[in-house]
């Protein structure tokens, strides 16, 4: 009967993902349909608040694709719930800002490690521990974007829980810890702005499960503030492709 036992908030029981290991996780409900589709013999499982989710097979092995809404709160309690019905590799899928100026609308950011601007992961482990990625998913990822010739950028993202905090700081009354934080963050060489993947890695190193992140680039900030030419993008089947790729390498043992 335990096997049955559903998450309070995934919604999903240990019986409910039969055995599976993978996990993929885009923030955004909406895009568990497409990755979804991508596996063969996808099912839906769950829409439970902001987690919807679907199996599937890759290489005769069953792989979950779960949302995990916005932002590090909601992307913790997917990571505790999943790791309590027995996933062990969780491979991020989501959106972000450059930072750098080589960084393009359309680049592919594999996420190394993630800067700690953000307040769940404090509630687990001091900010001086660092949130880091599973070295064999990150190389597998970074691989399967090579493989794909996909251009792609691989080092330290940013991470924070306030969108509009990144976007408007001057009109925050802590703008002077946000702007002079974000221009050490660029001087120290980040590569993008998102709002999940240390959350991720902070309560998967805690639990013990693998995890690691691959990003799409929507636009660049920087390149407008220096008047460079800027464009944006929204696709994110690059990074699907990458994950997909990169998890059927494993699995395939390449």
């Amino acid at each position: 009967m335990k096997d049955r036992e559903k998450m309070y908030h995934i919604g999903l029981s240990k019986e409910d993902i039969k055995g599976a290991k993978y996990a993929i996780l885009p923030g955004d409900p909406g895009r568990v349909p497409k990755i979804a589709a991508c596996l063969d013999n996808p099912e839906k499982l769950a829409v439970s608040r902001e987690y919807t989710s679907y199996l599937g097979e890759l290489e005769g092995e069953k792989v979950l694709v779960i949302s995990t809404g916005m932002g590090g709160p909601s992307t913790a309690i997917a990571v505790e719930e999943l790791a309590a019905i027995g996933i062990e590799n969780l491979v991020r899928v989501g959106t972000c800002g450059g930072m750098q100026l080589n960084v393009s609308a359309g680049d592919i950011i594999i996420a190394q490690a993630a800067i700690r601007q953000e307040g769940t992961s404090k509630e687990y482990v001091p900010v001086e521990f660092p949130a880091v990625a599973n070295i064999e998913l990150t190389n597998a990822l970074k691989n399967a974007a090579d493989e794909l010739e996909f251009k792609n950028h691989i080092g330290v993202v940013h991470c924070k829980d306030s969108f509009y905090g990144q976007h408007n700081p001057e009109r925050m009354p802590v703008s002077y810890e946000l702007e002079n934080k974000w221009n050490a963050w660029i001087k120290a060489g980040a590569l993008c702005s998102e709002m999940e993947t240390a959350s991720l890695y902070i309560v998967s190193s805690v639990l013990g499960l693998k995890a690691a992140a691959v990003l799409t680039t929507v636009w660049n900030q920087e390149k407008e503030k220096k008047g460079l030419p800027q464009e944006e993008n929204f696709d994110v089947d690059k990074e699907i492709f990458v994950a997909i790729k990169a998890i059927s390498n494993i699995i395939k043992g390449r």
